[in-house]
């Protein structure tokens, strides 16, 4: 029987969230107004408290969107409903200065299911990059010759704006336990970053100089194929090594980006320059490993590699001593992540619920992928832990809690460092609607 309860909570779940995300573009941090700003956690509810490792985990209960081939293992007779979001409580550090932020926005809400024999589904949708920032630098740059008062640049940066990522995938057991999958996503969305600038001199309430403002927009729609293999090998009678890897095309983005830059008075020195196809999605690899000994311990360890460092982006260059609005490379490095991750449940047929709770511990680290002014942008480290809470009378709906620290740390004295607490909450729907019963 279907428990219409359940849906109609996980329909008001991803309407509360949709909500959210519609007021929120889930970023606070100073580093997302460069490139296509800050890259999202695309790992889900139940290994987002496992350090975000996925690449050898399958199984019938959950959507594991980070290896489509996973999709071959989900279970004949039920569907799968997943939704997640995150609340954030962050503090961003420089040259003594601290703010703290708060930030809450959806992190994925998908479906799965078996099509036919050894052919699984899935489809959903998630962020790809998020923009939000808000800051004010000022410097002293010259004396006023008339009055002999220090001139103070104050510079105020602004952004927002992101990346929406919506998929469809196929996962398909092509040969014994061979396992391949693809996710055909489309990306869309857009930004805004505005500098706005003036001069003022010895304290004086208003601008006694004009500055040159500027304003960088685009609308960005795009594809993105994301391909994923996995191989389960039987160790032992209670262990199983399963082997993931993944791949994903790079290429160009057939959308333009534009500069308006102007004075204070909006009425002189205006000028509007476009650059067309001027971003790049980066070709990805990905191999991880995932030891699984009695349903009961679940250990996994991932390794991925981005290649932003061919991607162009749009920025201000040099040409014969002209500025120029271009697109080039020289904003990104190349990114390489490393995750590790465990779940543990002491009995999941046992009679305590306690020893049916999913245990849930890991650790991610990313090399920096920004290019800063000619300097390596800030690494990422992060801890987490959590719980998958069973439903009770239930073993495969779960509620999924996670504890995340992460920590942005700078590669040079001048940049900020950033710490954030978050709180991943998700809820995995499993319900048993393809099942046959027989009438007496």
């Amino acid at each position: 029987m279907i428990k219409f309860s359940k849906i109609a909570a996980f329909i008001l779940a991803c309407t509360m969230c949709t909500n959210i995300w519609a007021q929120s573009n889930g970023s606070s941090s100073s580093y997302s107004r460069f490139g296509l700003g800050s890259l999202e956690n695309q790992s889900q509810g139940f290994n987002k408290a496992m350090g975000g490792v996925g690449l050898g985990f399958r199984g019938g209960s959950r959507i594991n969107t980070q290896n489509p081939a996973s999709y071959s293992a989900i279970d004949s007779i039920t569907i799968l409903l997943d939704v997640g979001m995150t609340a954030a409580f962050g503090n961003m550090k420089q040259n003594g200065s601290s703010v703290n932020i708060y930030q809450c926005k959806l992190d994925y809400v998908n479906i799965g299911l078996r099509l036919y024999r050894k052919l699984g589904l899935s489809a959903g949708f998630m962020p790809y990059t998020t923009i939000g920032y808000d800051f004010t630098t000022s410097s002293k740059v010259a004396t006023d010759p008339n009055t002999l008062q220090t001139i103070t640049s104050i510079t105020n940066y602004s952004g927002d704006g992101g990346l929406h990522q919506a998929y469809l995938g196929l996962g398909y057991k092509v040969y014994k336990e061979l396992s391949v999958g693809a996710n055909a996503s489309l990306i869309w969305g857009n930004y805004v970053h505005t500098i706005l600038q003036g001069y003022y001199s010895g304290g004086a309430s208003s601008s006694d100089y004009n500055g040159l403002n500027s304003i960088e927009s685009a609308e960005i729609r795009t594809w993105k194929l994301d391909l994923g293999a996995q191989y389960p090998f039987r160790l032992t009678p209670n262990d199983v090594l399963t082997v993931g890897a993944t791949a994903s095309f790079g290429h160009k983005i057939k959308s333009d980006a534009t500069l308006i830059r102007f004075t204070d008075k909006q009425d002189e020195d205006v000028s509007n320059d476009t650059v067309p196809n001027a971003f790049d999605l980066p070709y990805t690899f990905g191999l991880g490993a995932a030891w699984n000994h009695k349903d009961k311990l679940q250990v996994g360890l991932d390794f991925k590699q981005e290649m932003w460092g061919n991607c162009r982006s749009p920025q201000m260059v040099s040409v014969g001593g002209i500025p120029r609005f271009d697109s080039q490379t020289g904003t990104y490095k190349n990114q390489f992540k490393i995750a590790v991750g465990a779940q543990y449940t002491p009995n999941r047929y046992g009679n305590h619920y306690w020893k049916v709770i999913q245990y849930r511990i890991g650790a991610n680290y990313s090399s920096p992928y920004l290019n800063i002014n000619g300097q390596n942008g800030p690494k990422e480290f992060s801890l987490t832990a959590g719980f998958g809470l069973p439903i009770l009378n239930n073993r495969t709906t779960f509620v999924n809690v996670g504890f995340e620290w992460l920590r942005r740390s700078p590669s040079a004295a001048n940049q900020i460092t950033e710490n954030y607490f978050m709180l991943n909450l998700g809820i995995t729907f499993n319900e048993e609607w393809f099942r046959k019963f027989k009438i007496r």
